[in-house]
């Protein structure tokens, strides 16, 4: 790639973005004529045409299950052109924490192409309004374990797909951004090991640290919540040079006690700092004094996470990572000033071919009984160029790696146009959370609920540490389950008051008509011991998962039966609503 120029890259991504369509048209050429052999296109007769309408007419809009087969042959071994030209030799799990199970998605170079290149547009943009020196940055990075597949090809997390790769390397050389830790670190098999080493690595870099960042919010949440109980720790192997007996990977022992040399003088000045500080506020500037933002994914169900990391950052920025998924990446965030709560995405129109499905809501008339899909009424998608600015659509995309006309089931907002390309805003995933009668609660609904009735802990000096739901069908009328962790103990009163609140934060008109008339009944609050959504990455983590992708299950259904068991035993204590009574 040579030397990074942000001119260069920015000119790029303006020249595409003028004639979005145009190019969209192009990047659909280039798929279908790259996977032209793919046995999948030819079974719907497109016999070689690649423009948008034949390629419409004939290819059928799709969700996982759907390319399941296909995905599972390619698995099991299948080296003919399945679902692209050139063979597949990995997979990507995605994050899994939906369902309870990981899907396997095709991944191929192309996909760390469009990977470097969503990161060079971002990081452009981003320095253009941060700029940052030749420094390193403290990355709460993990892989994740590889599984292989019954026909040998390893199948791990997009993220880790994405580390493993040389051109991730020489790119982050390029953006200045290298990471504190080795990779023994990184890729260490202990994650809680991984932690403290990323830690101690940023601590004895705090002078060259730029920047502070994990795949997502959650990511640097835990981290600063785990240094709060480990920072004398820390200390002590600084000033005696030493690394605690907790790391016993021989690997990640030796790379990391190779950085680590006697510091008495780092080791005061780091227990002055900690001792100073109240409540925590502001201990990343405080101890990375060179730091100018916080970076990762803040939107989504990350959002609930923001409170606590602007707690940890100070003032110091924060910002929000691109917009993508396992199955690819979509748009970048071309306006970092934005506060992750306004952020929007720009999509790229050469990295993939896009489809929009206008989302209209349906008008409920009647509270009888309804399946719990369908919320919208769709129409036929549009193009990427087609989409009005105010109204919501699901994404659908085509990529280089195998998907055609693939439902995200992500719900976005247009906020507006870069040149001739929108701007997204991430509104929620498609599938309901909360949904018992004509009630239809997203989990927006439920961050917003949540937000409101933490409000009254706040003046206990406590806080929601993490939380989760359920639809409870086994009571008659059902009702909601939410499950609260919290960081200290909160008076009865205090919770049968954030139980109310949050039952009468729920506004869907469905829900609160369905709990006038009782065909829903009372919010149930489980007040769950500490350390339970900690059992819960645990589990996930057993099961293969990545820290850096972890996504904590907003809503456990009876799928999810090892997490919901998780959940239900480790109550303390129960609260019924008597918002309704």
């Amino acid at each position: 790639m040579g030397v990074f120029s942000l001119e260069s890259v920015i000119e790029s991504f303006e020249a595409s973005t003028r004639d979005a369509g145009k190019v969209q048209i192009e990047t659909l050429r280039r798929i279908l004529e790259e996977n032209a052999e793919a046995e999948y296109l030819q079974s719907w007769g497109l016999a070689g045409r690649t423009d948008p309408d034949s390629f419409k007419a004939c290819v059928p809009l799709v969700t996982h299950p759907d390319l399941e087969p296909y995905i599972r042959r390619i698995a099991d071994g299948d080296a003919s052109p399945v679902l692209t030209g050139k063979p597949i030799t990995s997979m990507s799990l995605s994050s899994g924490t939906t369902q309870g199970r990981p899907k396997l998605v095709p991944f191929n170079d192309e996909l760390v192409k469009s990977t470097m290149q969503i990161y060079q547009t971002s990081y452009a943009f981003r320095n253009r309004e941060f700029p940052i020196a030749n420094g390193k940055a403290l990355q709460f990075i993990y892989s994740s374990k590889q599984i292989m597949t019954r026909g040998g090809l390893t199948a791990t997390t997009a993220t880790t797909n994405v580390y493993r790769s040389e051109q991730f390397k020489c790119t982050m050389k390029n953006l200045q951004s290298q990471c504190c830790s080795p990779d023994e670190v990184i890729f260490g098999s202990d994650f809680h090991q991984s932690l403290y080493c990323h830690l101690l690595c940023g601590l004895i870099f705090s002078n060259e640290v730029q920047l502070v960042s994990s795949t997502f919010a959650h990511s640097i949440v835990h981290a600063f919540r785990t240094f709060e109980e480990v920072w004398e720790e820390l200390c002590a192997d600084i000033r005696g040079g030493v690394l605690s007996s907790r790391i016993t990977i021989p690997s990640m022992r030796a790379a990391v006690s190779e950085l680590l040399k006697p510091n008495p003088e780092l080791a005061d000045s780091i227990d002055k700092k900690c001792s100073h500080l109240s409540n925590w506020y502001g201990v990343i500037p405080e101890l990375w004094p060179n730091a100018k933002y916080v970076y990762g994914i803040m939107t989504g169900s990350m959002e609930p996470y923001l409170k606590k990391l602007r707690h940890y950052a100070g003032n110091l920025p924060l910002m929000t990572a691109d917009y993508g998924s396992s199955e690819g990446w979509i748009a970048a965030n071309v306006n970092p000033a934005l506060p992750p709560e306004s952020a929007t995405f720009a999509v790229l129109p050469d990295i993939g071919y896009f489809e929009f499905i206008p989302l209209e809501e349906k008008p409920e008339q009647t509270l009888e009984k309804r399946p719990s899909t369908a919320p919208y009424a769709e129409s036929e998608p549009v193009g990427l160029t087609e989409v009005e600015v105010g109204k919501e659509y699901e994404m659908v995309i085509t990529s280089f790696a195998g998907l055609y006309r693939y439902r995200l089931g992500d719900v976005v907002k247009v906020a507006g146009f870069y040149n001739s390309t929108p701007e997204l805003k991430f509104v929620c995933r498609r599938s309901l959370l909360l949904t018992i009668n004509i009630d239809k609660n997203t989990e927006k609904d439920l961050q917003l609920a949540v937000e409101e009735a933490a409000k009254l802990l706040a003046a206990e000096k406590l806080e929601v540490v993490d939380f989760s739901s359920h639809v409870d069908v086994s009571t008659d009328p059902g009702h909601y389950v939410i499950f609260w962790e919290l960081n200290g103990d909160a008076g009865e009163d205090v919770l049968s008051s954030c139980c109310d609140c949050l039952d009468r934060s729920f506004i869907d008109a469905g829900y609160v008509g369905s709990r006038k008339v009782r065909a829903i009944g009372p919010l149930e609050l489980r007040v769950v011991q500490r350390g339970t959504f900690q059992k819960i990455l645990d589990h996930f983590l057993s099961l293969g998962a990545a820290v850096s992708q972890f996504k904590t299950p907003r809503c456990v259904g009876l799928s999810n039966s090892k997490v919901l068991q998780i959940l239900n035993n480790n109550v303390m204590d129960r609260y019924f609503s008597a918002a309704y009574d």
